[in-house]
């Protein structure tokens, strides 16, 4: 059984960027605001599950250049779309990290950042101010912009 994260975002913005879970499972209820999912992790399994309840909202999925997202089981309802413009290459279905994306969403946006994008997209948010000036008080390095760094070797 793995973990499930719930996300809530009401009028407001809520980033979880980094190394922040290891769960496979998460439910994001997003009412007219923005949250930001980093999916980069090594931590994270092969196979997430993403439940969406979406109403005048923007979900943006930071992901590695090799995942694929699923999105079959998403109901869209009036206006909406799901911006993903590079998907990846085909070559290694095995070790291609799988997002299946399910639930609903009305008048909403998902936006799939990839690579260089979903770095930039790391690295001009609060969150990486904070890590650079932790990692430079205890002489590590910077995670929130490539949380991938810490588990390579």
């Amino acid at each position: 059984m793995s973990l499930t994260e719930r996300i809530h975002s009401d009028h407001g913005i809520v980033k979880h960027l980094g190394d922040w879970t290891a769960a496979g499972r998460f439910e994001v209820k997003a009412r007219q605001g923005l949250a930001v999912l980093d999916l980069r992790s090594a931590g994270l399994p092969d196979d997430i599950e993403i439940h969406l309840d979406m109403d005048r909202a923007m979900i943006k999925l930071l992901v590695d250049d090799e995942t694929a997202i699923d999105h079959w089981n998403l109901s869209w309802t009036a206006r909406g779309r799901i911006k993903n413009v590079a998907s990846p290459r085909h070559g290694d279905k095995a070790a291609c990290r799988m997002v299946h994306l399910s639930g609903s969403a009305m008048n909403s946006e998902i936006r799939v950042h990839r690579g260089g994008v979903a770095l930039l997209s790391a690295m001009f948010s609060r969150a990486y101010v904070r890590d650079v000036c932790r990692a430079h008080r205890t002489g590590g390095v910077p995670t929130v912009d490539d949380p991938m760094r810490g588990h390579r070797s």
